[in-house]
């Protein structure tokens, strides 16, 4: 049966000709002159949608919906005619798909133990190997799941250890910023995905939780799967307001029910009059403490503070453990063995058989135990520290009385430090852990001490391996030598009174329960393997890999002749280019002549679709100008955790340092979440160096997530609308540059009256200007805003475009969701050491999207073309269904626009190493991995790596990776 919201745009195509006319590529109105590509012969739709003659019978042709109920799989082909139509989900394209729809989603409802209970804590260690993201911890009873912390890369490191997510019932967040909560968006959709009807979750944390919730609501449709439960003193986009100090530290209890009772406990930034504080022998602090204060409207005094100041330490007690029950005493006060000794231990009191009196619990039970403490203690600034020493309502938990003097002391099992190094080294914080006595400490804060590489050891054992057969596309990690780490003496700078102090490990184990087990538990931490060893495993399994080696390094040496013979056919004697700057296959390009290893890279973060995965990331590419600067296209979540695997701690610190734009496709989780995370680093590196805030270029909703995420923390950047960077929108600006220079600035009142950029209706060349039967898939109220607001940043995306060496950075609207676009990035010319004039490459980045004209025009004589490719050939109806492409459409959407070379990512999970793809059409294509770098020099090897990476993953299965993840929420995709 055909699919209830597939629509055809066979209209569309029968008045093509108009409409691609009416999109000729003019980048040269907004920058400097120059012959923009165009391709060697003239362009026909058919091209793309017929099938090509080198392209086996056996593989599914581009369907016709009229056809879409039967199966593709056998076709002979279709006609011409059949060719001119090609399906998509309009409703999805709109954006009002049935699974955007909010829903009610169930409550979890747990039938707890609590005498037969399993329960202990664990260390999963994100961010262990990157330092980029908070460690989360794992409060586990047999029943229930609780959360500490959600950083990003959460989801990934549970699906790696198969820590089920469907478990969850509570996320506590100890500070609310994108170190502890950037994975948090990706887990709700995911946990909203879940089953029929999606599992809720309850979120707690400080109040300005609701900053983030309400950042998070523009982007996620379901608000129903939130359950926000903030606490503490009021919150609002101007900051935190105490307005009674003294009740501000007072315990707050949250969860409490028949396993554990979880309280918390807020600490906030204090500033000393000196900043220097003197201790006592017993860690107490001497001296005063100041709190930025104001008047209140009641006239009391009021501490305000701002978003994100706020930090939590929680208390999880578990209940006592009742004595043993002794039916020797029962016996001699008169009980017969029966239903009694049960309420009894149930801690009811019963009425003797044979004597006449009341038997109490007490009078037949041993003493009972008292129940585990646990502390999870964030404490992220020294001066947090300073009211973390003084805070009251720890004082019962401190052994010493002269720390606790009410004597009635409630002794803590097992304290987990997510602070830095830079607070737990103080000589502070070493008395302030002394106060708990004989509890067990696990260190679990940023340091090198505890790092741990890799956490994601499945996708690291696959990129040793790629980095075994091509170490030019697949250089290894950037990481530190595990050397360094190991060498760090532990707890060097430890008081030695500190007896009980370990560093956290991944998996680490801490049992509570059943009280035989309590203590550390190492067995569940994976066990290293080292370099060598996969690499012998890889031996072992594909003995034909070390001649492939050999091959492929062959390749490089092959290539520089090939370059050598080819440079010559593109000039006259008088060194003028002739014929076209993209040849045929086995020619290359002249904009590729002599180009310098320095010149471009094109680094792959992220190459999966949907969710993170055990061996794929979410999307992003990372393009590497080297010391002209950089910039990101996407940035899903775990991006920043990905350039330190790729380029290490200091070499990603750099990156970030050097990007001069990020530019984001579309709305969808899983290709901005890591955006946040990206920016409050670049915020940190250049706090103390001038500098212009970051560009971020894309489409309006992801305005409104940053403009409300940045009422909690500052993300110092500025915001342009893809749609002021489509063709037409750059042109009308170079217009209005040229008719106001001289004149009158931006912001006067000629310029307002004509801005010199039309409004989004006017604009006809886009695939939905009005009049277009694909015009209702642009939403009208998602149109650009007032022109004036974009002038200046389109000026300054002009310099920072100079300034990278580039021509132009163009956005085009593609079939997806609503403003979804894809973009193309043209280098400057350039002139080499012989005077010739050289054209610069083009790079076309199709975002998600069905394959459709404005892109196959965009794309035209592109040198490289990074397209989605979610979907295997045989899956076109799953395609159309969700506004993706397969691996073939894919490739004729760049042979249609003549491209050079051709690079698929985006890949479904259900493909979790390497994508079903068929040989014969990859001629000029390859498949893209994660931390793959291809240099643009090396353009003209990349097809032929191909077959060995076949050769590579020839024994693996194409397997679900969703059994292992749970299913995914629509609003995800």
């Amino acid at each position: 049966m055909p699919h209830p919201q597939l629509t055809s745009i066979r209209p569309l195509f029968s008045h093509s000709s108009n409409f691609l006319s009416s999109f000729r590529p003019s980048l040269s109105h907004f920058f400097p002159k120059r012959k923009i590509l165009q391709p060697s012969g003239p362009f026909s739709l058919s091209t793309f949608l017929s099938s090509s003659s080198r392209r086996p019978r056996s593989l599914p042709p581009v369907p016709n919906l009229k056809t879409r109920g039967k199966s593709s799989k056998g076709e002979k082909g279709l006609t011409m005619e059949e060719t001119q139509s090609i399906g998509f989900n309009r409703k999805r394209a709109e954006g009002r798909d049935k699974s955007d729809k909010p829903r009610i989603l169930q409550k979890k409802v747990r039938k707890l133990n609590p005498v037969n209970t399993i329960c202990y804590v664990q260390i999963l260690g994100t961010g262990m190997d990157t330092q980029d993201t908070s460690p989360s911890v794992l409060l586990f009873f047999d029943k229930q799941r609780f959360i500490f912390n959600a950083g990003e890369g959460l989801q990934r490191f549970c699906t790696e250890h198969k820590i089920k997510l469907s478990k969850i019932d509570h996320i506590f967040l100890s500070r609310v910023c994108s170190e502890t909560a950037g994975g948090l968006p990706g887990l709700l959709l995911t946990l909203a995905g879940i089953g029929d009807v999606g599992m809720l979750v309850n979120i707690w944390g400080p109040s300005d939780l609701q900053l983030l919730v309400d950042a998070m609501k523009s982007f996620i449709p379901n608000a129903a799967m939130i359950e926000a439960k903030k606490f503490g003193p009021s919150s609002d986009s101007e900051g935190i307001v105490i307005s009674d100090p003294e009740k501000f530290s007072l315990p707050i209890e949250l969860v409490e029910d028949e396993v554990v009772k979880i309280s918390a406990v807020l600490l906030r930034p204090s500033f000393a009059i000196d900043h220097h504080f003197v201790t006592d022998e017993h860690g107490m602090v001497e001296g005063s403490i100041q709190f930025p204060e104001s008047q209140g409207s009641n006239g009391k005094m009021e501490t305000a503070l701002k978003p994100g100041d706020l930090s939590v330490v929680y208390v999880c007690e578990l209940p006592e453990i009742q004595g043993k029950f002794d039916p020797e005493k029962a016996k001699a006060l008169g009980l017969k063995p029966g239903p009694k000794y049960r309420e009894l231990q149930l801690n009811k009191s019963v009425k003797s058989d044979h004597l006449d009196i009341m038997v109490h619990p007490s009078d037949v039970m041993e003493p009972s135990v008292p129940g585990p403490i646990i502390l999870i203690v964030d404490c992220p600034t020294v001066s947090h520290l300073q009211n973390l020493l003084t805070v009251s309502s720890l004082s019962t938990y401190y052994t010493n009385l002269l720390d606790n003097p009410s004597g009635s002391s409630r002794a803590v099992t097992c304290i987990i430090h997510l602070s830095p190094s830079s607070v737990t080294h103080t000589p502070d914080y070493q008395r302030w852990k002394r106060r708990f006595g004989n509890a067990q400490h696990i260190m679990a804060g940023h340091e090198p001490k505890n790092a741990e590489i890799p956490i994601l050891k499945s996708s690291a054992r696959i990129a040793a391996r790629l980095n075994y057969l091509c170490p030019q596309f697949f250089p290894a990690p950037g990481f530190w030598p595990i050397g360094c780490i190991n060498n760090v003496a532990p707890f060097a700078n430890f008081p030695t009174e500190v007896q009980k102090c370990v560093s956290a490990e991944n998996l680490l184990k801490f049992h509570l329960r059943p009280l035989a087990s309590l203590g550390l538990d190492r067995a569940c931490i994976p066990s290293s393997t080292s370099h060598s060893e996969i690499i012998g495993e890889l031996l072992t399994e594909i003995p034909e890999i070390v001649d492939a080696q050999q091959q492929v390094r062959q390749c490089w040496g092959d290539s520089a002749n090939i370059q050598k013979d080819n440079v010559s056919k593109h000039y006259n004697k008088n060194n003028l280019m002739i014929g076209k700057p993209w040849c045929s296959d086995d020619e290359l390009p002249i904009c590729l002549e002599n180009i310098k290893r320095e010149d471009m890279e094109i680094v792959l973060l992220g190459t999966g679709s949907s969710q993170p995965s055990k061996y794929r990331n979410v999307s992003s590419v990372y393009i590497n100008l080297f010391s002209k600067g950089s910039l990101l296209f996407d940035c899903g979540e775990g991006t920043l955790g990905q350039l330190k695997r790729r380029f290490g701690m200091e070499g990603a610190d750099n990156a970030v340092r050097s990007l001069r734009c990020i530019w984001i496709s579309h709305i969808h989780a899983d290709h901005h979440t890591g955006l946040a995370r990206i920016l409050s680093l670049r915020r940190d590196l250049l706090k103390e160096v001038p500098h212009e805030p970051l560009l971020v270029i894309g489409p309006r909703q992801l305005k409104r997530f940053l403009d409300a995420y940045q009422k909690l923390e500052d993300l110092d950047m500025q915001f342009l609308d893809c749609w002021h960077t489509t063709q037409a929108a750059l042109d009308e600006f170079e217009s209005s540059l040229e008719l106001t220079m001289g004149q009158s600035s931006p912001g006067s009142d000629t310029n307002s009256q004509n801005p010199g950029m039309r409004s989004n209706s006017d604009i006809d060349a886009t695939l939905f200007a009005k009049g277009s039967p694909m015009q209702s898939i642009f939403k009208r109220p998602g149109s650009p805003a007032d022109p004036a607001v974009a002038y200046p940043i389109l000026k300054t995306l002009k310099k920072v475009l100079h300034e990278a060496g580039l021509d132009a950075l163009v956005s085009f609207p593609v079939v997806h969701c609503p403003q979804a676009f894809g973009i193309v990035l043209q280098a400057s010319e350039r002139i080499n050491g012989v005077g010739k004039l050289i054209p610069g490459w083009k790079i076309v980045y199709s975002g998600d999207t069905r394959p459709c004209p404005q892109l196959i025009e965009a794309s035209c004589g592109a040198t490289v073309l990074i397209h989605e490719a979610t979907f295997e050939d045989g899956m076109v109806d799953e395609a159309v269904a969700k506004n993706h492409s397969t691996t073939k459409e894919a490739i004729e959407v760049g042979n249609a626009a003549g491209v050079y070379r051709i690079i698929l990512t985006h890949f479904s999970q259900r493909y979790p190493k390497i994508p079903v793809f068929d040989e014969t059409h990859m001629h000029k294509t390859c498949i893209g991995f994660d931390m793959m770098s291809i240099n643009m020099a090396d353009l003209p090897i990349l097809p032929k790596v191909l077959p060995y990476l076949k050769l590579l993953f020839r024994n693996e299965m194409v397997v679900d990776e969703l059994d292992d993840v749970e299913a995914v929420g629509a609003a995800a995709q």
